[in-house]
């Protein structure tokens, strides 16, 4: 088997660092590997740090408790920034991971999509179309059609776009009616809930 996790310390934290590998590997070798990281620890509280690759919320508790069950710290993963991380600008809210559905091509009037996770669609979101997601909808086309994010409650839930055109939009139970004026005078590619409970377009 591949070395799949390396072990180091930076900063007052302890770093391990897994590549890409499947679940079993990783869990497999990380328990080889917990005499390593415990020998490091003895009466030290250090919080560990799992970096590396993204990670599943399933994997990531399967990770959590194999390392709790040896020593009791606290365990925190950073997940990598990508690309589409770019898309919340300035926004301080951090979006938690979650199942995602891809699907390849724009939706036509008429069409409907949903999935319980986040949702990219590779195309446009025409008028009449419906994508409607328990997570997040990213769309790296034009959104003309009605979307609904956060579908089962979830107001952290956020719905991104090339540009935002729909006449209505949602997230969890707030719906937000979007006035042509409001595209037309300048691009909008992220929708979220602010702290006022309301849906803002940026």
């Amino acid at each position: 088997m591949s070395n799949v996790i390396s072990i180091q310390t930076k900063r007052g934290k302890v770093i391990l660092k897994i590549e890409e590998a499947n679940q079993a590997e990783i869990i497999s070798e990380l328990k080889m590997k917990m005499p390593e990281l415990k020998s490091l620890y003895q009466e030290d509280s250090t919080p560990i740090l799992v970096t590396g690759r993204v990670f599943k919320n399933r994997e990531m508790e399967e990770i959590k408790s194999v390392i709790q069950e040896v020593l009791e710290v606290d365990v925190q993963f950073d997940i990598p920034k990508l690309g589409l991380h770019g898309i919340k600008k300035s926004f301080s809210r951090d979006i938690a991971t979650s199942e995602t559905r891809f699907h390849r091509g724009s939706l036509r009037s008429g069409q409907k999509i949903e999935f319980e996770g986040s949702l990219v669609i590779l195309g446009d979101v025409n008028a009449g179309a419906e994508v409607l997601a328990g997570e997040n909808i990213v769309v790296l086309g034009i959104l003309r059609g009605m979307a609904h994010a956060g579908a089962q409650g979830n107001k952290e839930a956020i719905i991104a776009a090339a540009s935002i055109e729909s006449p209505q939009i949602r997230i969890a139970n707030i719906v937000k009616e979007i006035e042509r004026s409001e595209f037309e005078e300048q691009i909008k590619i992220c929708a979220y809930v602010d702290e006022s409970g309301e849906v803002v377009l940026e």
